[in-house]
């Protein structure tokens, strides 16, 4: 069976690429920071890394380079993954020798043809086996990681409780309180990244996209808001023809977003996103 060494700080990332490979017959091996992921990797030796570029502490640039010049696992793929691929992601990765850089957000099919062709091209004759299904004969489409509705957890198979964290019933509920407000049409935690923790309400069609650039915005807004000795990035407010959507952070690893179709009801909003932030945090 092969060995997969998936590396992200997003716990989302990395159950939803953890369900695609192990529902295909890979063993999945999970790192959440740079060093525990080197330090896997010389454990475990896997058969391919797959490694966000943005991490806190060594980047994907550098365990990509220590990978491929260990004296060992030199010829072990290396796949990158980043929010922005554009000619200097490109450039860097191709410097330390990645064996391919994939955008995000993206599909589990994609990412899963992409690693069958990686484990082929090293000589391993076992293929990723297709996701089962209940009738054990057909298969379905992995979920996308921008997919919104049972991306971090599904009903049927939650994600194990971890002392201090709400359960994904409890985390929904949460938001449920906000998406029962009038003028409310959809509340919900993502990560910095843009991917989908959770959500309560009619959820739009293109959400995903829009979580994707409402988080590169905030990452913006809080980079001119240091620049300008404003402290950290608390709440942003976009107005448009339909609406109003409200962005709020949740620690230093999420936010909330919320999306109204009465202005009136921001006011509300606002107040009861205050009350909240202590049991959201303890989602977290």
């Amino acid at each position: 069976m092969p060995k997969v060494l998936v590396v992200d700080d997003s716990l989302t990332v990395r159950k939803v690429v953890e369900r695609a490979l192990e529902a295909r017959g890979i063993q999945v091996l999970c790192a959440a920071s740079g060093g525990e992921a080197i330090q896997c990797i010389e454990r475990e030796t896997p058969d391919l890394v797959i490694c966000d570029v943005i991490m806190p502490d060594k980047d994907g640039y550098e365990i990509c380079e220590f990978v491929k010049t260990h004296p060992e696992l030199g010829k072990t793929p290396v796949l990158l993954i980043s929010g922005i691929v554009n000619g200097a992601v490109l450039e860097r990765a191709a410097k330390v020798q990645s064996d391919d850089v994939m955008r995000k957000p993206f599909a589990a099919e994609e990412l899963v043809r992409k690693i069958d062709g990686f484990l082929s091209a090293g000589g391993s004759t076992t293929r990723l086996l297709p996701a089962a299904t209940a009738g054990g004969d057909r298969t379905d489409p992995a979920p996308s990681l921008g997919a919104l509705d049972g991306l971090a957890t599904r009903a049927q198979d939650p994600l194990p409780d971890t002392s201090g964290v709400l359960s994904a019933p409890d985390l929904r509920a949460l938001l449920g309180q906000f998406a029962g407000i009038p003028g409310v049409v959809v509340a919900a935690l993502i990560d910095r990244e843009g991917f989908l923790i959770e959500s309560a309400g009619a959820v739009p069609g293109e959400a995903a996209l829009a979580w994707a650039l409402a988080a590169s915005v905030a990452q913006s807004a809080a980079g001119i808001g240091q620049e300008l000795n404003q402290g950290v990035l608390q709440a942003m407010i976009f107005e448009s023809e339909g609406g109003v959507v409200l962005l709020h952070a949740v620690g230093p690893s999420a936010m909330l977003a919320v999306v109204l179709n009465d202005a009136t009801a921001l006011g509300k909003v606002r107040y009861s996103v205050k009350r909240a932030l202590p049991e959201l945090l303890r989602a977290m």
